[in-house]
């Protein structure tokens, strides 16, 4: 079989485009309603796509209630590893992967949280690692700052390590669960992780069996220099925000050329950017969509938009003024930085900003006939820039129908998108070994 794009959808309730709720093909009560949710699974399932994706935050977003409250994204929705237990139920295929943060976490709570729901999926189960960028996050969980970009990099990578450790408490074959000699498991195969390190002190053995998949799926999503090496390390699946070809092809290129370093093959990395895709019959319509889109948004909603993907205050400044040289801190993420140059190289307002961006917020948009963005997703995929893509459908449900319907079964036809599922778990759909456990090794 040649090579195949894995394929992801990522759901952020009524969809990526910050207007999107009020779309007419939005469910506009999306973040809180179970059956949005279960339905989608089931189409994600449908389709063959590797896996359905969730983001997660730490608190509401820090910005004037009046203008959050024109915004369905940023206030109040489910706790994604509990929705995608729900989803779990009503599925049999598809992955299932959710955001949690290496800041306002322990290793244990989630080492046993994902473990858990990858039992109850049968082996489903990804953990995107996030080390957390809103300043405000951190006034709920007891501190008055956030911790600065490198120390939340270094306590990731520990963080992991953690993890791994603790799903290798227990041996594949500990419980032998025997009625007649009355043994339930193995002493010899269960084992202390006695960690202690800078960040961490975790003794273990953790209060779960090791997941069906060894480790859940682990997704990364940094982009700084700091985030590309901590995916070197140790991510199996990479959510990269590359809005060009040029700088996705960087990036590609980038990570995969660390893993050497740490006796990783380039194999055992999925590499997938966030692809907001508008499409339609023709080129035309397809615009006449995204141009629909931008009328439903707000400028204060976008103005806060700008503040958010750009880390800036722009309160003083006029939404048509060309974007000011905003300072640099240590808590500026990769992906704000590459954005800002955008804006800096082509003189954009800050109007131009929320516009260029609202639709995939701050990832890579193709607006066209479903043909055309198809055209330019093989051309990504065949120049090795990256190995799929993570569907961000700006409004849901309808956002989602129009892939499944027009442009999943075009990238079928080309060979380029699998009819089948791969295996059972997310680990075959994505094409990764089962890790061995550390004490099968030693």
């Amino acid at each position: 079989m040649s090579r195949q794009m894995h394929l992801g959808v990522f759901f952020n309730h009524t969809g990526h485009h910050i207007a999107s709720w009020r779309h007419p093909a939005a469910q506009a009560d999306a973040a809180v309603n179970l059956g949005h949710y279960l339905d989608l699974a089931k189409s994600a399932e449908a389709a063959f796509l590797d896996f359905c994706f969730f983001a997660d935050a730490s608190g509401v977003r820090d910005a004037p209630f009046e203008i959050l409250s024109r915004s369905a994204q940023y206030t109040a929705y489910f706790e994604p590893i509990t929705l995608l237990t729900a989803m779990s139920t009503v599925t049999t295929k598809v992955g299932l992967v959710a955001t949690a943060s290496t800041s306002y976490y322990e290793p244990y709570n989630i080492a046993r949280l994902f473990g858990s729901l990858d039992h109850i999926s049968s082996g489903r189960a990804g953990l995107n690692i996030v080390t957390g960028g809103d300043p405000s996050a951190s006034k709920n969980f007891g501190r008055d700052e956030h911790y600065d970009h490198d120390e939340r990099y270094l306590r990731a990578a520990e963080f992991v390590d953690v993890l791994k450790g603790l799903w290798d408490s227990w041996d594949d074959d500990a419980f032998v669960r025997d009625k007649e000699t009355g043994v339930f498991f193995d002493p010899k195969k269960v084992h202390y992780l006695d960690h202690k390190d800078q960040f961490f002190s975790v003794r273990g053995p953790l209060n779960c069996p090791r997941p069906p998949q060894g480790y859940p799926v682990i997704f990364q999503a940094g982009f700084s220099n700091a985030g590309r090496e901590l995916a070197a390390q140790s991510a199996e699946g990479v959510f990269t925000s590359g809005s060009t070809f040029e700088s996705q092809k960087d990036h590609y290129d980038d990570v995969k050329g660390r893993m050497n370093k740490y006796g990783r093959e380039t194999n055992q990395m999925v590499v997938l950017p966030g692809l907001t895709p508008i499409i339609a019959q023709s080129d035309a319509e397809a615009r006449e969509k995204e141009a629909y889109l931008q009328t439903l948004i707000h400028p204060e909603v976008g103005k806060a938009f700008s503040e958010h993907i750009l880390e800036a205050d722009l309160r003083n400044y006029d939404l048509d003024e060309t974007l000011p040289s905003l300072p640099v801190t240590a808590q500026t993420s990769g992906q704000a930085r590459a954005i800002r140059q955008r804006a800096y190289d082509n003189k954009w307002t800050i109007r131009d900003v929320y516009l260029r961006f609202a639709g995939s917020r701050g990832k890579l948009t193709m607006v066209g006939s479903y043909k055309a963005v198809a055209d330019q997703m093989q051309y990504w995929f065949e120049n090795q820039a990256c190995d799929g893509f993570i569907f961000q459908p700006p409004y849901l449900p309808g956002g989602l129908d129009e892939i499944t319907q027009m442009l999943i079964p075009e990238l079928q036809d080309r060979g380029l998108a699998s009819t089948e599922y791969r295996g059972n778990t997310l680990r075959e759909h994505m094409g990764l070994t089962r890790p061995r456990s550390r004490w099968e090794l030693s």
